[in-house]
């Protein structure tokens, strides 16, 4: 076995994070790191997180990593951050804000940019779930940007779904929406000392009731209110993400959402390959685009001649 996947197996955090960057280069060295890690035994129950910015998800991820640990459970957190329109790199805002929970022996967290996916999930993303699967990590929690309701990717590669929501910012007419309202396995209102909290939970509970959100029929949605900056509420989100997992295990649907991932994975790999060899034919094809503006312009022309050359390359 290679030495650097036989430390980061081991649990060396450094033999980790440099696994994990091999891996989201690409390179042929870190897809056949991935590829092994894919096919070990899976276990890592995947919680993913999402919520309106400013609704405390940070926060509250620092709780459940703090109960988690005290269990004596390895956690690992992917943190996608919004990306720079530049680089489409990471921000790394969250990392900054968890790094007081991140000095425990048996947690992990990395951040990953959404490399402008709007779904919320970027192929590092779904890559590094595998990866911390493999790994052998209990616990996989990933927080996504939360911008507003285009976050919905996580219903196929995660177990556990938990949307975040606050009393008195108006979500109590967003959950009337569709979108990020429609996913969640428990809804959670944090900040929950604030007035409205009663509004705003009669909102979640109309929408749950009205079978408007696109959940298991047989599972309903759980709503918890939490305090997470006192700690207050968090156990009883813990004890109903711990119910949903015995039910998907119980229903045996635990395992099918590891295939929906993989899928998701497949596709998103699929088509950030293809994005780099059309921006890469536009860029090298510019009389093409010099005539765009001007009355020699045949648009049916233009997109015939660049698929045959995409072909060409196959």
């Amino acid at each position: 076995m290679n030495d650097l996947l036989d430390r980061a197996l081991r649990g060396e955090e450094i033999a980790i994070s440099k696994l994990l960057t091999k891996i989201e280069s690409l390179s042929d060295e870190g897809l056949s790191y991935l590829s092994y890690l894919m096919r070990r035994p899976t276990k890592a129950h995947t919680i993913g997180i999402t919520g309106l910015p400013g609704s405390g998800k940070s926060t509250l991820i620092a709780e459940l990593i703090k109960e988690y640990s005290r269990k004596g459970l390895r956690v690992a957190v992917i943190l996608v951050e919004p990306s720079s329109p530049f680089t489409m790199g990471s921000f790394m805002g969250n990392r900054i804000r968890m790094q007081e929970v991140a000095t425990e022996g048996n947690i992990f967290i990395r951040s990953v940019s959404t490399e402008g996916n709007l779904g919320g999930l970027s192929l590092s993303a779904l890559m590094f779930i595998e990866a911390f699967d493999g790994l052998g990590f209990d616990k996989i929690i990933i927080e996504t940007v939360g911008a507003g309701q285009m976050d919905v990717d996580l219903k196929d590669v995660v177990h556990t779904k938990v949307v975040l929501n606050v009393p008195g910012t108006g979500d109590e007419i967003q959950v009337l929406k569709a979108g990020l309202m429609e996913i969640g396995d428990i809804y959670v209102i944090n900040k929950a000392e604030r007035p409205d909290v009663a509004l705003l939970e009669d909102a979640i509970k109309f929408l749950i009731d009205s079978s408007e959100s696109n959940n298991d029929e047989n599972w309903k949605p759980r709503v918890v209110k939490t305090v997470a900056i006192k700690g207050i509420g968090v156990n009883n989100l813990i004890s109903d993400i711990e119910d949903h997992k015995r039910y998907l295990i119980d229903t045996k649907r635990y395992d099918e959402v590891v295939r929906k991932r993989r899928i998701k994975l497949i596709e998103i790999y699929l088509r950030s390959y293809f994005n780099k060899i059309i921006k890469n034919l536009l860029s090298t094809n510019e009389n093409y685009m010099l005539i765009i503006n001007n009355n020699e312009f045949d648009f049916r022309a233009i997109i015939n001649s660049l698929l045959g050359k995409i072909k060409e390359s196959f």
